[in-house]
């Protein structure tokens, strides 16, 4: 079944009872057992919901996995990978990634006794320097938040398979349509499924995707033990997104490939950050792991000034100043004040996020129209 087909089929029956076409929303906190353990698989909401279980089987459908998992929000997922974990464990993790999973790696997990490596993983040989006994969990996004690095997925599996390491790959940027982790290797894929997966900024949704049945028993003890589980109108909205996924997706990657090469020749602007460059560091992995190259980028000023990027934030009409992404709507964003603001300043500068970056979520807008937006506020 080709990816456009199964984005609207997959994991997807008509109600049995009703018929409907869309699955309902299974608005209960609990089930009726006809007598104690005799019920019709389901027996408390935390614990399963028929919603949450059609929207599981649908993200599993459309990352190639066979489990899919779903929780409250993105970071709740990443909580539950974590979780795996015991007092002295060591995690790989990249250097440059999403504020929120750095500030919870750092300021949740490390007091537990974990220890973290925040390494640049454009080079995956890089890794092996840090591998030891004690290392558990290789954590990588890719395209990384927001300095749109690429990391060599299937590369970076190949170093972890031999030491029995889990590799878990953040796909929120690159969404099902452009990229499955799962096929170059890794072992989990998550995703804040609020995002691109969702697509309408009206639901906050994680989850987690992978292939091996014991790793999908732990994790699902975790999403049931911990509780972090969406509600059935949640996993609604998802349900309704992912069906629209491959049309949004084909929209955002050519509005965002138009807003890349004309901030590339602004002569306002000094750096663009977008994987589909034939420049990109990275750009030839990029074409080989993903179908596409998003609408997610970030760009500086000649004038690199506080000033003047605040004057960009503020200035723009279609583009909204506003945390998150991968909605039909443009998305205008300073990281180091928002998103990335947990990370210290000195290790954003190290890594390239300087104060003045700003990052576009591209939405699905006319391009034209963005265009203009942003050459009214770069002036």
């Amino acid at each position: 079944m080709k990816l456009s087909t199964k984005l609207i089929h997959a994991g997807l029956e008509p109600d049995p009872s009703t018929g409907a076409i869309m699955t309902p929303i299974f608005q209960t906190s609990t089930y009726v057992q006809e007598s104690p353990g005799v019920h019709k698989g389901y027996e408390y909401a935390r614990t399963q919901n028929p919603t949450r279980h059609a929207l599981q089987n649908a993200l599993a459908s459309i990352e190639n996995g066979k489990y899919g998992l779903c929780f409250a929000s993105g970071s709740a997922a990443t909580d539950a990978v974590i979780k795996l974990l015991n007092p002295g464990d060591e995690v790989i993790a990249a250097n440059d990634m999403y504020g929120g999973t750095y500030r919870m790696f750092t300021k949740i997990f490390q007091k537990y006794g974990l220890k973290f490596h925040f390494i640049n993983m454009q080079d995956a040989n890089e890794i092996s320097k840090y591998i030891n006994a004690n290392t558990k969990l290789i954590w990588t996004e890719t395209p990384t938040n927001p300095m749109m690095n690429i990391t060599d997925i299937k590369a970076v599996a190949s170093i972890a398979k031999p030491h029995n390491i889990l590799l878990c790959v953040d796909n929120t940027f690159a969404s099902p349509y452009l990229q499955n982790p799962l096929d170059l290797g890794a072992d989990i894929v998550v995703h804040s499924a609020t995002k691109y997966l969702g697509g309408h900024s009206d639901s906050v949704h994680g989850c987690l995707i992978m292939n091996d049945e014991k790793l999908n028993e732990q994790l699902a003890f975790i999403q049931n033990s911990t509780g972090a589980v969406p509600g059935p109108q949640d996993c609604f909205l998802i349900l309704r997104g992912v069906k629209t996924l491959h049309v949004r997706m084909q929209r955002h990657c050519e509005n965002g490939e138009k807003i890349a090469r004309w901030l590339k020749k602004n002569p306002k602007v000094d750096k663009v950050f977008w994987c589909g460059f034939e420049d990109h560091p990275n750009h030839e992995i990029a074409k080989k792991q993903m179908r596409g190259f998003g609408g997610m980028m970030s760009f500086t000023l000649k004038d690199d000034s506080m000033e003047a990027a605040y004057k960009v934030l503020s200035s723009t009409k279609l583009f909204a100043l506003a945390e998150s992404l991968g909605g039909v709507e443009s998305l205008i964003g300073h990281p180091a004040s928002m998103t990335h603001a947990s990370i210290p300043r000195e290790e954003r500068i190290k890594n390239g996020l300087v104060d003045s970056l700003i990052r576009l979520s591209v939405g699905i807008e006319d391009a034209d129209d963005l265009i203009d937006d942003l050459a009214n506020a770069i002036g």
